[in-house]
């Protein structure tokens, strides 16, 4: 057996036993009185229950070869029961080695499909109009790969250029598996090509920042609302007088992290609170996790790159048609149709070398 495997069956193990003692404590009756807890238990379990389900069927199968096995081996048994044996371990080696694949990919990404909804923001960066243009263009990008996945996409807030760009867009998406698809789209993408305003016909290099925030429920972190500054102004922008005369944007500031949110998409002041909240929350939950990351992880980080923003993780060159990821190098001559929402190879190619690390380092 291969060290992966043996690092994965011991994990496997570990798992298990927390899924019993979790199983225990819900049939405390001191525990049920407590619903909070009852809560956080029910969120616990069913984060594990699959690999759990899975594993406790991987040991019965290692159980039934081992029973078949001890048939072989007997002396007495007759040739025609050694014969079904035999077959009957072939099928169950098959099963169990293809059962094994699917728990490691339930053991290594459970926690990111357990995520189904998440916050995205993309920012123009160097480059003036033309980082605006690409901003949008990445906007409409990921819209077509949302809508081909068949999630729900809410637009939270924007600010546009004069040319028609995004200076800066914010959207919920909400589905099975964003998480997983979405979370590693943040970081620096660049641009290499001959922008809209260029009259010589010269290649211009212009940068975008993407960040993606799972977005917590409020169970899963609790901001005390004395932690937080609240400000009220007019709305800017487009809406012209009537949204200028209402106090409908709002600012909240998270003071033990000096997070800050703006949102003023809305005329009205209590939706713009509401989904200012949901970003703080987003922002204050993301803050705290990655701190987890770094402490738990010295040597490793669970994303490919850190999806920082400054982190430069993908090139989109116009003229030659493609795009490359720095992060598995990973060039794609299919630019246009990657722009057109056709992202299942890059998302693919990711999740696969990130897999791959995961379990490297369990």
């Amino acid at each position: 057996m291969s060290d992966t495997n043996t690092a994965v069956l011991k994990k496997l193990q570990e798992i298990d036993g927390r899924y019993a003692e979790l199983e225990a404590q819900l049939n405390d009756p001191a525990v049920n009185m407590d619903s909070n807890k009852v809560i956080a238990i029910s969120k616990e379990m069913g984060k594990i229950k699959v690999v759990v389900t899975r594993y406790r069927n991987y040991k019965k199968l290692v159980s039934e070869i081992e029973q078949a096995q001890t048939m072989l081996n007997d002396a007495s048994t007759e040739e025609e029961f050694k014969q079904l044996a035999t077959e009957e371990m072939k099928r169950l080696e098959e099963e169990k080695t293809q059962l094994l694949e699917q728990i490691k990919d339930s053991l290594v990404m459970s926690d990111d499909e357990a995520v189904g909804s998440v916050i995205m923001e993309i920012r123009a960066g160097t480059g003036g109009d033309e980082a605006a243009l690409f901003a949008r263009d990445l906007y409409n990008m990921y819209i077509h790969y949302i809508d081909k996945q068949k999630w729900k996409l809410e637009l939270m807030d924007f600010s546009s250029s004069e040319l028609g760009g995004f200076r800066e867009v914010i959207f919920n998406v909400k589905g099975p598996g964003v998480w997983t698809h979405l979370g590693y789209e943040g970081g620096g993408h660049r641009v290499q090509r001959v922008p809209e305003t260029e009259t010589q016909g010269r290649v211009h290099t212009s940068a975008v920042t993407v960040a993606v925030l799972p977005e917590p429920e409020e169970v899963d972190i609790y901001i005390n609302p004395a932690d937080v500054n609240e400000f009220v102004s007019r709305a800017g922008g487009p809406g012209g007088q009537a949204v200028n005369k209402i106090n409908s944007a709002v600012k909240l500031e998270h003071v033990p992290t000096g997070i800050t949110v703006n949102m003023r998409e809305d005329r009205s002041q209590h939706k713009n609170r509401a989904k200012a909240w949901r970003l703080l929350r987003s922002r204050v939950y993301e803050h705290y996790r990655s701190i987890e990351n770094a402490k738990r992880e010295k040597t490793r980080k669970t994303m490919i790159g850190s999806g920082d923003r400054s982190e430069k993780i993908r090139t989109y060159n116009y003229p030659q048609n493609r795009v490359t990821d720095h992060r598995i190098n990973l060039s794609l001559y299919n630019l246009d149709k990657i722009m057109a929402g056709d992202m299942e190879a890059l998302v693919a190619g990711l999740v696969e070398y990130d897999k791959k690390l995961r379990l490297e380092n369990l």
